[in-house]
C-alpha cells in the first residue's frame, strides 16, 4: 500500500514547517498583481503564512513577503493584503 505523500511547506513568519493546506497563500500573479489565494491554485509565485497573528505581523514587517513574492509591496497592498487575511484567519 502506498502512503500519499502531504505537500509541506514554509511559513514566512515563524519559519516552521506545515502541511500546505493548513497555510494562507499569497502569490504574484503573472501580471504583477498580490492578492490572497484562497484556493492554493492560482498561477504565480507564492509565499505561505500560517493564520497565526503573530506570523501575520512578523511577515508583514520585515522583508520577509517581498523577498518570498519578488516584489515591492507599498503600504496600501500590505495593509489590504493583512485585511483579507485577517477575515480569513476569523
Amino acid at each position: 500500500m502506498k502512503v500519499k505523500k502531504i505537500p509541506q511547506r514554509t511559513c514566512i513568519g515563524c519559519r516552521n514547517v506545515f502541511p500546505k493546506k493548513d497555510l494562507i497563500r499569497i502569490v504574484r500573479t503573472p501580471d504583477g498583481e498580490v492578492v490572497v489565494d484562497q484556493t492554493g491554485k492560482k498561477s504565480g509565485r507564492g509565499a505561505y503564512n500560517c493564520p497565526n497573528p503573530d506570523c501575520l505581523e512578523a511577515a508583514f514587517k520585515g522583508p520577509q513577503l517581498e523577498k518570498a513574492l519578488e516584489v515591492k509591496l507599498d503600504e496600501a497592498i500590505k495593509t489590504r493584503l493583512r485585511e483579507e487575511i485577517v477575515k480569513l484567519i476569523k
